[in-house]
């Protein structure tokens, strides 16, 4: 009896370290999940940044232009 009892000790181990990596390999692959999205995200952020400067910046030169024209006829 006590070793039929040691058997199903150790097979509980197992099934608990087993259960224990299947968790570890779950939080890692989670992990990854979130930092590729806010990686995404940064990307999407810095584009939108990008777009927003150079819409500015179109913007000033296409205000530039009438006044140079002025400039020419004054």
């Amino acid at each position: 009896a006590l070793g039929s009892l040691g058997a199903e000790v150790r097979a509980l181990n197992l099934q608990t370290q087993f259960l224990e990596e299947i968790r570890d390999a779950t939080d890692e692959g989670l992990g990854n999940l979130v930092d590729a999205d806010l990686a995404r995200e940064s990307a999407r952020l810095t584009s939108l940044q990008v777009q927003q400067q150079l819409s500015t910046q179109t913007l000033g030169i296409a205000n530039q232009r009438p006044q140079s024209l002025l400039g020419l006829f004054g």
